[in-house]
């Protein structure tokens, strides 16, 4: 295919560019809503006459739940399909927003916003949507716009709610403004679910053969999921850790929540074996075997590249104002251009991936990634702020087109498990923000940037074991009769 009628069918509004935008718009109202009480969290403070520890807890409970819901939201794809998954996260969605919007205690803002944490795994869905539509050429381009734009939404919110509840008027401007968008995502859970379909005519949607966990194929597989699970918890341990030191929990209520996250990796790790029980008496029929190798790199990029971009973006306006002492204003846009190159940067890394190869498209993006943050740590303010900003957008672009790269390869590995394994490589998305801004926490921007640095070049390593996918994956139609996909 020429690359003129590429660039039309993503410009266009039908067939598989249909399902694109439409699932990046559904994407896209997901993080709208995530975080539209970020703007307007000044508002919200004066109007609830909520504490500063208090403000920090809705931020800490925001992002909480999204690690397990990306895990639960992979395993209801792959079950359900993304129409039904889609639609039902953006009702929800919808719901859990009236509901903030009316909280009228602490309490039951600190509720909603824990439980809209689960709207950030709608991510997970649109992976195996696009996946579904698109070819392996173009599958890493596809992804990408998909993220890309998706990400944006984000940013929507800082932009637009503050002007929204302005215009509503009055003390409760700011519940208007995030019931509004609540609005939007009931409006478009009705106009997504009649507007799209799980694949295009003709074809398959291949489920799961077991639910209720990973299906792996190797016992050695079986032991190295158990080992990736366990970060899984520990970063909830972490975040509850977090919030006893603002003094919002007792040390025995802690004490309870690390004991409950225990056992909740234990159960987690019962099902894993109920799922995989039979690996350890019959091998796998080697057609129908993969990697976890794969699925654990992919995980360990994404790790630090979207945990770096969700740390950095949050630090980011503080550190050009306290480092240039320029006004916030002009330090917020300085910020907010390091998440907008996103827009850029995760469909280039996907078309580089596309183009050049998975395996080491991701190795050099991750390599650029790595020393921009380097170039970064040693930013002063003697640079010229100009040199510096130029530093940090290219080095943004670098983290967001390994982003792209990673997600470029994450539906070549297990067609009926794309959902799944996405939810797990977007959860070590959440858990590495939550390493990234601990360690924030506790040292200098310019270590905090050399440590992000640090964190890539494991990555960085860690991809040189990813194996290139080549010829087909396989899975099996109701029939029996074996189905390849190419995954080149």
């Amino acid at each position: 295919m020429r690359q003129t009628s590429l660039k039309s069918n993503f410009m266009s509004f039908t067939g598989r560019a249909k399902i694109l935008h439409m699932t990046w718009f559904a994407f896209f109202i997901t993080f709208l809503v995530w975080f539209n009480h970020a703007p307007l969290l000044a508002a919200i403070q004066e109007n609830m006459g909520l504490t500063d520890q208090q403000i920090k807890t809705l931020l800490i409970l925001n992002v909480a739940l999204t690690i397990p819901a990306r895990i639960v939201t992979g395993m209801l794809v792959d079950v359900y399909g993304p129409r039904k998954t889609y639609s039902a996260i953006l009702l929800a969605t919808a719901g859990l927003c009236f509901f903030f919007a009316s909280a009228t205690s602490f309490e039951m803002l600190a509720l909603a916003r824990f439980l809209i944490g689960f709207v950030g795994a709608g991510f997970v869905i649109g992976i195996r949507m696009i996946s579904e539509w698109y070819p392996a050429k173009q599958l890493g381009l596809a992804e990408g716009i998909y993220k890309g734009m998706g990400n944006v939404g984000s940013a929507a919110a800082a932009i637009t709610l503050p002007t929204l509840a302005l215009m509503y008027g009055g003390d409760d401007g700011w519940r208007y403004a995030t019931a509004s968008t609540g609005v939007i995502a009931l409006i478009y859970a009705v106009i997504y679910y009649w507007s799209v379909a799980n694949t295009p005519a003709g074809s398959t949607y291949f489920k799961p053969n077991k639910s209720g966990g990973l299906e792996l194929t190797s016992k050695g597989d079986f032991c190295f999921c158990l080992l990736m699970n366990i970060p899984i918890c520990g970063t909830l341990a972490v975040l509850t850790w977090k919030v006893t030191e603002l003094g919002l929990l007792s040390a025995a209520t802690a004490n309870i929540i690390y004991l409950l996250l225990v056992g909740v990796y234990l159960l987690q790790a019962s099902q894993l074996f109920k799922v995989n029980k039979d690996i350890f008496q019959i091998p796998v029929d080697e057609l129908q075997q993969y990697k976890f190798k794969q699925v654990a790199i992919l995980s360990i990029a994404y790790a630090v590249t979207f945990g770096a971009e969700l740390a950095v973006v949050s630090m980011l306006p503080l550190f050009f104002k306290d480092t240039f002492f320029i006004p916030m204003a002009l330090a917020g846009i300085f910020g907010a251009c390091f998440a907008i190159i996103d827009v850029l940067s995760c469909p280039s890394g996907g078309f580089i991936s596309d183009k050049f190869g998975r395996k080491w498209s991701l190795v050099i993006l991750l390599g650029g990634a790595a020393f921009g943050f380097f170039m970064m740590s040693q930013i002063k303010g003697e640079w010229p702020i100009a040199l510096a900003v130029i530093t940090m957008m290219l080095c943004s672009f670098f983290l967001g087109a390994a982003a792209g790269g990673v997600f470029a390869v994450v539906p070549l590995i297990k067609r009926r498990l794309t959902g799944q394994i996405a939810g797990m490589v977007g959860a070590y998305g959440n858990i590495g923000a939550v390493l990234f801004l601990t360690v924030f926490s506790f040292v200098t921007p310019s270590l905090f940037f050399l440590s992000i640095a640090g964190g890539i070049g494991l990555a960085m390593a860690c991809a040189m074991f990813l194996d290139e996918p080549k010829g087909a994956m396989t899975e099996v139609l109701p029939d029996g009769t074996i189905q390849l996909i190419e995954v080149h």
